[in-house]
């Protein structure tokens, strides 16, 4: 998989949720995770049991006006709108950071005004933003992984695509 992501959230106030978010952007592979006016603290954020902090970078940004991005990075929002993209639908960019909304409220304005594409997860209400963070994230590996394509019959697997070169040429892995 080429490219990298980053995860993270506007205006969170509940720390289990933070901790949660934090830990699955760990598990997924993020390369880094931020906050926009957070409302509580990575202290308070106890249920991140894989210790995130320690591993990849975390960015705590007081305001949408003070959030930056790497150079080429494309801000995603996931958020319930009228023009959203529904997820199965939508192609990630390569470089991309995905950002979530506070659990009782929306995106920020100033946020979601900054986001370049607004994708959202075809359920019938609003859900939990560490379920919703690893939907999309899921959604992000499969489409951007080397799983080939789904199996015909049930239970049967198909190899996976061989890792290629921005080149085109296959990864040639040895074994010792």
């Amino acid at each position: 998989m080429r490219g990298y992501f980053a995860v993270g959230v506007d205006g969170i106030s509940k720390p289990m949720n933070l901790g949660n978010l934090l830990r699955i952007s760990h598990a997924f592979g993020a390369s880094f995770f931020f906050s926009i006016a957070a409302q509580v603290s990575l202290k308070e954020a106890q249920s991140d049991t894989s210790k995130t902090q320690e591993a990849l970078p975390v960015y705590a940004f007081r305001s949408a006006a003070d959030f930056r991005l790497p150079v080429g990075c494309r801000l995603v929002g996931v958020e319930i709108t009228d023009d959203a993209v529904e997820l199965p639908r939508f192609r990630h960019p390569s470089r991309a950071a995905y950002v979530f909304g506070a659990e009782r409220m929306s995106l920020s304005k100033d946020v979601l005004s900054r986001c370049e594409f607004v994708v959202r997860i075809p359920t019938r209400f609003s859900i939990n933003v560490g379920m919703a963070g690893a939907i999309v994230m899921y959604d992000r590996l499969i489409s951007q992984g080397n799983y080939g394509e789904r199996p015909m019959a049930p239970g049967r697997a198909q190899p996976a695509l061989p890792e290629r070169h921005e080149w085109g040429a296959p990864v040639v892995r040895h074994r010792k």
